[in-house]
């Protein structure tokens, strides 16, 4: 295992250096965070050096992604970047597809959206030789999340969100979401429970085209741009889609937002729910939208953040069908103990 771990590990790096990316290698400690309800952080703290009297003590944060400082370097170099880093996220279980301590593979695409991205992974996947299982094989199965729904629960997602009905069909299908629960609330609840479990595992699929209601730093499709089967529309849709292997999970993609109002605005709206419900209250850099504002060349041309597109893949579960293992400690070399109940 520890041999096939480097191969595959080795032949991913052979793969973006091919392509021209630059690697990166970003701290695994930060002073702020960029604000995500939907995930958990570990935190620690810096002790100034012994009988040290200016230094006073800091805190810090372990990283959930690179993505905080590899969107800095973006704007300031505005070129291909790769990064294969540990990341952490806390209050998550340990052992079958989930670990506290994860290897990431993190790339942005200049000049590229999210439909680029997925046929770059597709490329990947190539490169990998995951042509030997038909579970792993591309191209992907591509479908939006709209299709999802209907396929598998029922309903039409974007029909549901338009009329207003999301609640009543979370309850058709047995689902009481807990009381003041917006559409992105029910939304979670019923994919996790009514959708993901029942996605085919047949090949890769990409679930594309993730609803407005669901906040997150991808662009909004404005009508006639989402990736829909068939050609069709898919109106109030974001540029994200998500991989699925064997029914799990393995990586998620946007077509970054590059507005910086835009990023002001959701890290306000996130912060707020932190600072609501986090069972690990961070920091977050007040200036951060900044990094989005456009900057001005040699020449004093002001150049905007570059158009980009960026996926998140945990590479110790793509390395898990990889090699056919059931489960993430199998192919981490010091997978951490199970909590105790």
């Amino acid at each position: 295992m520890l041999r096939s771990r480097a191969a595959i590990i080795q032949s991913v790096r052979r793969f973006f250096d091919g392509r021209g990316y630059l690697e990166l290698d970003t701290p695994a400690l930060a002073p702020d965070l960029i604000p995500e309800s939907c995930l958990e952080v570990f935190k620690t703290t810096l002790l100034p050096a012994v009988n040290s009297r200016k230094q006073t003590a800091r805190d810090y944060w372990l990283v959930p992604s690179p993505e905080i400082w590899m969107k800095k370097l973006i704007a300031e170099h505005r070129t291909d970047v790769y990064q294969i880093c540990k990341c952490f996220r806390n209050c998550e279980s340990s052992g079958f597809a989930h670990s506290p301590e994860f290897t990431m593979l993190e790339y942005y695409t200049m000049d590229a959206d999210y439909t680029d991205s997925l046929d770059i992974t597709e490329d990947l996947f190539d490169a990998l030789a995951c042509g030997g299982a038909e579970t792993l094989e591309p191209p992907f199965a591509r479908w939006t999340m709209d299709e999802a729904f209907s396929r598998l629960a029922g309903f039409s997602l974007t029909e549901a969100l338009e009329n207003g009905t999301l609640l009543r069909e979370a309850r058709r299908l047995g689902l009481e979401p807990p009381a003041g629960s917006g559409d992105g609330d029910i939304y979670n609840l019923l994919f996790i429970h009514a959708v993901e479990p029942r996605l085919p595992r047949e090949k890769p699929l990409a679930l594309v085209d993730y609803p407005a209601a669901v906040s997150c730093l991808a662009k909004l499709n404005t009508g006639g741009d989402a990736a829909g089967a068939g050609g069709c529309p898919v109106p109030m849709t974001r540029q994200r889609w998500e991989l699925y292997v064997n029914g799990i999970e393995l990586a998620n993609c946007f077509s970054e937002e590059t507005d910086a109002e835009e990023v002001r605005k959701f890290f306000l709206s996130e912060q707020e729910e932190k600072t609501r419900r986090a069972a690990v209250p961070h920091k977050v850099d007040g200036d951060y939208w900044k990094t989005f504002l456009p900057r001005k060349a040699a020449d004093g041309a002001l150049l905007p953040f570059p158009r980009c597109s960026g996926v998140a893949l945990g590479l110790d579960r793509l390395i898990m069908a990889l090699t056919g293992r059931g489960a993430i400690d199998a192919v981490i070399p010091f997978p951490m103990e199970p909590l105790l109940s």
